[in-house]
């Protein structure tokens, strides 16, 4: 009985740990300059759920730092959609070349913008700041989400195996 009581927790403790390790990875989807702008992005309009985003360019420039371009529609107050653009600006944060820089060129750049533009209209610093916030508060609460569903889950697992007598 201790055998079968060990086994199932390490199998807990397993999942929960795979779990964890999931949901706190981006995997290969975007770069986190992009997940980031586009975070501020929905800081700034009416109705963040309502965004479709219609284009994601990056421009790398050296030293001279790295910009994010986002195309995007977003219901405006009165309920009508119209393109817009947002651009986050990073600064160069390299001291060196290195393996990963040289495989991932974005990687030589901040994560955090310098500056960033709405509809071609700068925002100042104070209210990037507080965007960045709100931004991180917001990637936080969905990590902590996806942390809860995946133990959750190897929860429901583990119950389930020991209920179908898979325990050990």
């Amino acid at each position: 009985m201790i055998q079968t009581d060990r086994g199932s927790t390490a199998i807990l403790v397993a999942l929960t740990l795979i779990s964890l390790g999931l949901a706190g990875c981006s995997g290969p989807r975007e770069d986190v300059r992009v997940s980031f702008c586009k975070a501020l992005v929905k800081t700034q309009v009416a109705a963040p759920d309502s965004l479709r985003w219609t284009a994601v360019e990056t421009h790398p420039r050296g030293r001279s730092g790295l910009s994010v371009v986002l195309g995007f529609e977003a219901r405006d107050a009165p309920g009508t959609s119209r393109p817009r653009q947002a651009s986050c600006h990073y600064r160069y944060d390299a001291v060196d070349d290195t393996a990963l820089t040289l495989s991932d060129p974005l990687a030589a750049y901040a994560t955090s913008p310098e500056t960033m533009t709405l509809d071609g209209a700068p925002l100042a610093r104070a209210d990037l700041a507080e965007s960045i916030k709100r931004a991180m508060i917001m990637q936080g609460r969905a990590l902590i989400e996806r942390a809860r569903e995946g133990i959750e889950g190897a929860a429901g697992m583990a119950r389930e195996r020991l209920e179908t007598g898979g325990g050990g």
